[in-house]
């Protein structure tokens, strides 16, 4: 058996036990790739190598829009603005059977786009909705559901976070701009889809309904929510038009979220420094994901794994609709236990080779992936979204399994049907020349 052989059975080995018994993501990424890469010590030149991947791994200037992001984002939680959304989505749709649902998943959409945080539109829209919910005889287990399974639409809808690092991970054949405008379609075709199941849930279970709000009140709502919405046509619309980059457009969204959250008045100057420091802790934790999985991805390729793999599912499968399945079950079961930063970075550059000798677009496999890794944020045992929502909720993991089972179904059909119609994804793209 060769070196090469041993290296990555003791590399994968490593990794899954180390995963099995709890060691942070991040850390289990970076262990096992060191033991790896001692093995190879003949070829390298040993530890060093990990420290230099690892820091030439986020010197890239596309990766300072995720600070920038992650800080508008957290002002956007404290500033009112999940206040402003969901009373406006309630003018919409409360009057319909099953209103505060929709209400939930439109909030959802909407904060979880304009923060580009499914972690934050699960606290932000849940802490308010649940008790709503509950009021007008919604279980809090099937609110906890809706609430965390319709806030992966904002990782889909721009600015997302996420669909940076894949463009990162692609190597730069898919760009941020693309992404961005791929991503809108899928993400309102996922809530939709959500609304869908619920206006069959409320019509069996007969869920309350509210009163028929007038225009003059929707034109209301409208207004105080408008300059919150103005964040998304700016920060997208800039990117598309070419005014700004994608880290230029996360700054802008920095400046323009902190005036609003101070001009609302829900955030004072003195609430700056705590909003600082929890957005530099979760930057901190997003970077060292990044870190150890740029390092491992670094070694997949030095050990020629993407070609093996590519060799492999192209000499087994003949059919391409068989192989995109393959690596659509591959990737859900990954995305059960590994979180969505890491499992981008490293199996991008394995799944993507194969997919483009397909005759996949890059562009749509980004949204493909960042899809059904959404669905594992909403699974045991790593499901971050999960289990915020559930403590959000104040529901125990255990109640709200059954009630999502439904929902994670839905997610899987609207993944298989932007998997084969690419349409879906690429129209947009397309139709702006991008």
């Amino acid at each position: 058996m060769s070196i090469e052989v041993i290296s990555i059975i003791v590399l994968f080995a490593s990794f899954f036990t180390l995963l099995m018994l709890k060691v942070p993501v991040a850390y289990s990424i970076g262990i096992s790739t060191t033991l790896s890469l001692l093995l190879n010590i003949d070829n390298l030149p040993g530890l060093t190598t990990i420290a230099q991947r690892m820091t030439t791994g986020i010197d890239s200037f596309a990766l300072l829009a995720i600070p920038f992001f992650v800080l508008a984002g957290e002002i956007m939680k404290r500033g009112g603005i999940a206040n402003r959304l969901i009373n406006f989505a309630k003018s919409l749709v409360a009057s319909l059977p099953g209103g505060l649902a929709y209400v939930n998943v439109l909030a959802s959409m909407l904060f979880g786009a304009i923060s580009g945080s499914a972690i934050a539109a699960t606290s932000a829209i849940g802490s308010i909705m649940t008790d709503r919910m509950e009021e007008e005889g919604y279980p809090r287990e099937f609110s906890a559901s809706v609430n965390i399974t319709s806030a992966t639409t904002g990782l889909l809808i721009p600015p997302s976070n996420i669909l940076i690092v894949y463009a990162l991970a692609s190597g730069g054949t898919a760009s941020v701009a693309a992404l961005f405008i791929a991503g809108y379609l899928p993400g309102i075709l996922l809530g939709f889809a959500i609304m869908a199941y619920i206006a069959f849930v409320a019509i069996t279970r007969k869920f309350a309904k509210g009163d028929r709000v007038p225009l003059s009140l929707i034109w209301t709502y409208f207004r105080k929510a408008f300059f919150s919405l103005l964040l998304l046509v700016i920060v997208v619309g800039g990117i598309v038009a070419g005014v700004f980059t994608a880290t230029e457009a996360s700054a802008i969204a920095v400046l323009y979220a902190g005036v609003l959250a101070l001009i609302y008045g829900d955030v004072k100057t003195k609430d700056f420094p705590s909003i600082l420091l929890t957005s530099a802790k979760t930057t901190a934790v997003v970077m060292f994901l990044i870190c150890t999985s740029m390092a491992m991805s670094w070694l997949f390729s030095f050990e020629g794994i993407p070609e093996l793999i590519s060799s492999f599912l192209l000499e087994q499968f003949s059919n391409k609709i068989v192989i995109f399945l393959v690596i659509n079950v591959v990737l859900l079961i990954i995305g059960t236990f590994m979180d969505m930063t890491p499992a981008v970075l490293i199996f991008t550059p394995i799944f993507l080779p194969v997919v483009v000798a397909l005759g996949m677009d890059p562009v749509h496999f980004g949204i493909v992936l960042v899809l059904n890794l959404c669905i594992g944020l909403c699974t045991p045992p790593v499901g971050t979204i999960l289990f915020v929502g559930s403590g959000v909720a104040n529901v125990p993991v255990s109640q709200v399994i059954k009630p999502l089972i439904p929902f994670l179904l839905i997610m899987v059909l609207v993944l298989l049907l932007i998997t084969y119609i690419p349409a879906i994804s690429m129209y947009l793209p397309s139709l702006l020349d991008l």
